[in-house]
């Protein structure tokens, strides 16, 4: 490998090539005189969680969506808040309902994601649509790997055969990420925080993806050269700067391509999201 630097796949770039392409399609909608709208319900006073949902919003506005917060106490009981769901269920003004979580401890985090009718779930964490992502019929595909997709698929990246390697298996990225991999031909590994010997994993990826929330827990030597590297993480470190789960320094030395934190995943996430809203709005053309 020669000493170049792997190029910075830039999601920002991207993401608003993605939401140009969705702002086109709302004003079709608009004309139809549907205008898509995301509500998303925040339950009590996580600082992270209210940045994400102040960056969905404007996201959306920007679009040309409609786009609803509502802002409940971290007391909130479980009736509560299935009873808003309930009701935003059969608002037709609303295509898609996001809780952000996490969620206050009393509260049941799967039986509110269950409670959000299917066909309205852009997060697509419900359980009949991580079935449907399974069985290869997705009907919302969860925004982050999603969004991985997207970037591998205008890097121009051919999964057919390849060699995949998700390190993080949770619901929310590692699961999916892995089906969405394999439904593209990829030879997928999952590894987990209690993989043996993780390197030996990571060095046979052509592509690795990389979703623990451990900051710079994946070096350069545990990288095949050439590698596409797709940093999921993004943890805030003690001088307050944001770090990703690789560190990108010596990876970015072994790497033919690699995302940067910030500016890499990130913005796709919410892209997606706007894809996945107003998807939902055209089903009810």
């Amino acid at each position: 490998m020669s000493s170049s630097s792997a190029r910075a796949i830039d999601g920002k770039a991207l993401a608003q090539r993605v939401r140009a392409d969705v702002a086109e399609r709302v004003l079709k909608l608009k004309s139809k005189d549907i205008t898509p709208g995301l509500t998303v319900v925040l339950v009590g006073e996580d600082a992270a969680s209210q940045v994400y949902v102040r960056n969905k919003a404007l996201a959306c506005e920007q679009a040309g969506m409609n786009s609803d917060v509502i802002r409940l106490p971290a007391e909130t009981s479980q009736a509560d808040l299935l009873e808003l769901i309930n009701k935003l269920n059969h608002d037709k003004t609303v295509h898609g309902i996001l809780v952000q979580l996490p969620l206050p401890s009393h509260l049941d985090e799967h039986a509110v994601i269950e409670a959000i009718a299917a066909t309205k779930d852009v997060d697509g964490f419900h359980i009949s649509n991580a079935g449907l992502l399974l069985t290869g019929k997705p009907l919302f595909r969860p925004c982050t790997p999603y969004g991985v997709m997207k970037m591998l698929e205008d890097e121009g990246v051919n999964l057919r055969g390849a060699e995949a390697v998700v390190v993080g298996a949770s619901n929310i990225v590692g699961k999916p990420m892995a089906l969405m991999l394999q439904a593209e031909g990829a030879t997928v590994t999952v590894c987990n925080s209690k993989t043996k010997d993780l390197a030996a994993h990571t060095r046979r990826a052509d592509v690795l993806v990389v979703a623990v929330g451990r900051p710079n827990m994946i070096t350069g030597d545990m990288i095949k050269p050439g590698a596409i590297v797709i940093d999921v993480g993004i943890n805030r470190l003690d001088n307050g700067k944001l770090a990703g789960d690789v560190d990108y320094e010596s990876a970015q030395a072994v790497a033919s391509a690699i995302t940067p934190v910030p500016g890499g995943v990130g913005p796709m996430t919410i892209a997606m999201l706007l894809v996945n809203t107003t998807e939902a709005a055209e089903r009810c053309l």
